[in-house]
């Protein structure tokens, strides 16, 4: 496997092009392909986010070696791989994804795209294959791990949707690669609310273009280059967001997810953090907006000095209404008469 990593640049028509965690993939296989890997960790969700942690910050490290060394670190690898050229991500923000485009789901019945959609849950794309030694791996485990501490269960507020990349894939297979994850995931009853695709490669292609993501097979190996994102799409299929990598932040796909549903999941108090934080491109995660904070301080401020204003006024203000008379008149003092 050959990870690498480049800083997001412009590509046509001003998108950004991002190339994280690619994938080229090797002899080794780990458990998303079903063999036998000698460990003796426990099967816990620690252990496995530790892995994946870890993972990470190779992929991290290297890419800040990239990043310091510059140019010079550029003049010494050279140009990328045969096998990476072309590879990554251009997000297309706004595309429409193609819903009438068929494929058969893990239980191996025939659907359209569309068929995920319902116009009223966000959805989570990701495009994957289960013979993927490694990088799919890693990006499930990630995602399932932030999943699982989310509140939501997957299929009540928001669905997911796994497309296979590899034409060869057959829906048995799908079909155990969605129980180990759904396994990981620990929470009944929400098997409906993910799919796991299998299709023709013109119609994976044809998705894959639609969301900006490239890929390409490696005739060696037969296997797949490509790289490790989450599309968050709308209710009707349309592009909202893209979030990146194999280590995803809970919040982050919270808040993904009620801005793709424009309101239409989520609490009262989601709408004002998604008011009060904005998406961080840089850092892949939303972060307090600093105008909005500002702006909600001032509001704030003059509310409170209204107030006090107020308050004070009121106590100045000398008293008004018949109950005020009657205590003025009690206040006089009384005239005495006296007799002849």
């Amino acid at each position: 496997m050959i990870a690498s990593s480049t800083s997001p640049k412009r590509g046509i028509g001003g998108h950004s092009i991002r190339s994280g965690a690619f994938n080229r993939c090797r002899r080794f296989r780990t458990a998303a392909t079903g063999a036998t890997v000698a460990s003796n960790a426990p099967p816990c969700r620690t252990r496995r986010r530790t892995a994946t942690l870890r993972a990470a910050g190779i992929h991290l490290v290297l890419c800040a070696a990239m990043l310091i060394g510059g140019t010079s670190l550029a003049q010494v690898l050279g140009p990328p791989p045969k096998d990476l050229q072309d590879v990554g991500i251009v997000e297309q923000s706004g595309a429409q994804v193609p819903l009438d485009l068929p494929f058969v789901d893990s239980d191996g019945r025939a659907l359209q795209l569309r068929d995920v959609f319902d116009g009223k849950r966000p959805v989570l794309l990701t495009l994957n294959y289960s013979n993927c030694p490694m990088l799919c791996s890693l990006q499930l485990t990630g995602l399932f791990d932030a999943l699982h501490e989310m509140p939501w269960n997957l299929g009540e507020n928001f669905q997911m949707v796994t497309v296979s990349i590899d034409p060869a894939e057959v829906p048995q297979r799908a079909q155990l690669t969605k129980q180990k994850y759904l396994k990981m995931y620990g929470r009944a009853g929400v098997a409906g609310g993910w799919r796991c695709l299998t299709g023709k490669e013109g119609d994976i292609r044809q998705l894959a273009d639609a969301v900006g993501f490239h890929y390409r097979r490696v005739p060696e190996t037969g296997e797949y280059a490509h790289a490790a994102g989450v599309m968050v799409l709308t209710p009707e299929g349309r592009v909202s967001r893209y979030l990146y990598g194999v280590v995803y932040d809970p919040q982050t796909i919270r808040l993904s997810l009620v801005e793709a549903a424009d309101g239409k999941i989520g609490s009262p108090l989601d709408q004002v953090l998604l008011y009060c934080f904005h998406y961080d491109e840089t850092k892949g995660r939303y972060g307090t907006a600093a105008t909005t904070v500002v702006r909600i301080g001032g509001v704030l401020t003059v509310l409170g000095i209204g107030c006090m204003v107020l308050v004070f006024r009121r106590r100045k203000s000398p008293p008004h209404g018949p109950s005020a008379t009657a205590e003025a008149a009690a206040a006089e003092p009384r005239q005495v008469g006296s007799d002849g």
